[in-house]
């Protein structure tokens, strides 16, 4: 009998702050992926696995690829490719309110991975003028794409559509992961991530950039509680009395939101511990950088 399952891999690429990560927690129907409106936000490779009983979609949220200005994001640039490079399916996500001159350079770095690459012109619905659309389509067409779908992340306008032509576009195959997992990554990553996202939401200027959270313990009290105790990382002494604030004001708005989200997430009671510390200049040193698992 032949064999019409279909599987693969999809790799999210785009420029940061283009709805990346909102587009993979629309396909899973849940958040998965942080989501902020500062650029930068995703910094790390993402996996969200998407199974029925026809296909598995192994969906990778990538870092924005961008200009690098120190080592971390150069690691990020990098790991952006390469899910780009390994994937059986790119998806280059632009915003539909840009011009596609804006899009030149990194059309020119996703088309030098030689894959089926889908142009997915995202946030349609925040264009003033819908008649635009078609034009747009057919300026973006002159670079070559498999396929160009207009969509909202967001409010869900054209998903359905797009995921349709993915799973066409998958090769028959087998399952990868357990048809229950959603993602290979483990909890202790989201519980990092959970925390870095109220830190984006409540810090301003640099300090949202020059954080970053370790998981250091989960466990499970005789009272039923879990007990997580997390670092937060900066960059400069200087830093540690904006994350803490007045009194600690700060540090308890965060974990106050980021405790709410991750008892959500693990449908469990927690006690979330929070601790803050100093790497000097973390973002460009290399050791660091593979210390807090971004290599």
């Amino acid at each position: 009998m032949e064999n019409t399952f279909r599987s693969g891999f999809v790799a999210i690429v785009g420029k940061p702050n283009v709805g990346k990560s909102t587009l993979l927690n629309s396909f899973l129907g849940q958040k998965l992926s942080i989501v902020t409106p500062k650029a930068q936000t995703t910094r790390n490779r993402i996996t969200g696995i998407l199974t029925s009983d026809t296909y598995q979609i192994i969906f990778v949220d990538t870092p924005g690829i961008l200009e690098p200005s120190y080592k971390l994001q150069q690691h990020m640039v990098r790991n952006a490719m390469k899910s780009a490079s390994e994937s059986d399916l790119a998806l280059l996500i632009v915003d539909a309110s840009s011009s596609p001159n804006d899009s030149e350079e990194i059309i020119k770095k996703i088309k030098s991975a030689k894959k089926k690459t889908f142009l997915v012109l995202n946030k349609i619905d925040k264009m003033r003028d819908k008649s635009q659309l078609l034009p747009l389509i057919a300026e973006y067409k002159e670079f070559g794409f498999d396929d160009i779908i207009p969509i909202s992340a967001l409010k869900g306008n054209g998903i359905q559509d797009l995921l349709n032509l993915i799973i066409q576009s998958l090769p028959t195959g087998g399952i990868f992961y357990p048809e229950d997992e959603i993602s290979d990554l483990p909890e202790r990553f989201f519980i990092a991530e959970i925390i870095r996202e109220k830190i984006l939401m409540l810090t301003q200027d640099e300090i949202p950039y020059s954080t970053t959270v370790q998981t250091d313990e989960v466990k499970k009290r005789d009272d039923g509680k879990t007990y997580i105790r997390a670092t937060i990382y900066l960059e400069r002494e200087s830093q540690k009395g904006i994350i803490i604030g007045n009194k600690g004001s700060m540090l308890k708005r965060i974990g106050q939101r980021a405790r709410v989200d991750i008892e959500e997430w693990m449908e469990a009671s927690v006690y979330l511990d929070l601790w803050v510390a100093v790497r000097d200049d973390w973002r460009d040193k290399e050791a660091f950088i593979r210390e807090f698992g971004y290599n």
